[in-house]
């Protein structure tokens, strides 16, 4: 089973990869740089009204794509479960820097620790370690 995208796509993608349409995408970018060390893939492109037409982050080996809402296309915030070395870390990280808590970490019996936060723009993300049993 391939895990990247093969000739399907010619942008070298995970055969689904998330679309966020959130307001402030220029803020979620550089928030997720803080909490993920995401980096920019796609830099913002901008519609003539000055809002964000499509901009590209990278989460470890993920894309994940966002746009700004429009009068056609409504907001649709996502959630996302995403591993880091230390869930404690990042989930705190997250709630200094403006993410609202969801769930406090704690240990799953299927072997991850994980803790939710949503962040200014409106998304969930499960911020997770894999923790051997």
């Amino acid at each position: 089973m391939k895990t990247v995208a093969d000739n399907l796509n010619p942008f070298g993608l995970h055969r689904v990869t998330p679309y966020l349409i959130v307001p402030g995408v220029v803020s979620l970018i550089s928030f997720l740089q803080k909490v993920f060390e995401a980096e920019v893939r796609d830099k913002p492109k901008f519609r003539e009204d000055g809002s964000v037409m499509h901009a590209a982050i990278l989460i470890g080996d993920s894309v994940i794509m966002m746009g700004e809402p429009t009068e056609e296309i409504s907001a649709v915030p996502g959630s996302l479960y995403v591993y880091v070395p230390d869930c404690d870390q990042a989930y705190a990280r997250a709630l200094t820097i403006g993410g609202t808590s969801v769930m406090e970490p704690r240990d799953f019996p299927h072997g991850d620790r994980y803790g939710g936060m949503q962040d200014p723009s409106g998304n969930l993300w499960w911020i997770v370690t894999h923790k051997k049993k």
